[in-house]
């Protein structure tokens, strides 16, 4: 799992590689919080996630409160397969606000 931040005054970008999972969970933390810390907005790309359990599910959330908290925007963009079905399980797209192109359901 690796997070690459890129910030400025107005924005923090987030892009998430690999697993977000109880492994990796403590330093996720971190990262993601540090990220709203930096920018006015703040957005994380979930395109190269592969594997996201409750424990990366539940970063999220925090992130979203986190941000709401400090009055701050929030975006998941470019959500990966894995992420779109942990959304979908627990649905909470609606939730987090942002547009989601959810596949469809096979027959």
């Amino acid at each position: 799992m690796t997070i690459r931040i890129e910030a400025s005054d107005e924005m923090c970008r987030a892009r998430v590689t690999g697993e977000m999972t109880i492994y990796h969970a403590a330093e996720m933390k971190g990262e993601l919080l540090l990220c709203l810390e930096r920018g006015a907005e703040v957005e994380i790309d979930l395109s190269e996630v592969g594997e996201i359990d409750t424990a990366g599910f539940q970063l999220l959330l925090l992130a979203k409160r986190e941000a709401a908290t400090a009055g701050k925007p929030l975006r998941l963009v470019a959500h990966s397969p894995a992420t779109l079905e942990v959304l979908d399980l627990f649905n909470m797209a609606s939730y987090f606000g942002d547009p989601v192109m959810m596949p469809r359901a096979s027959r």
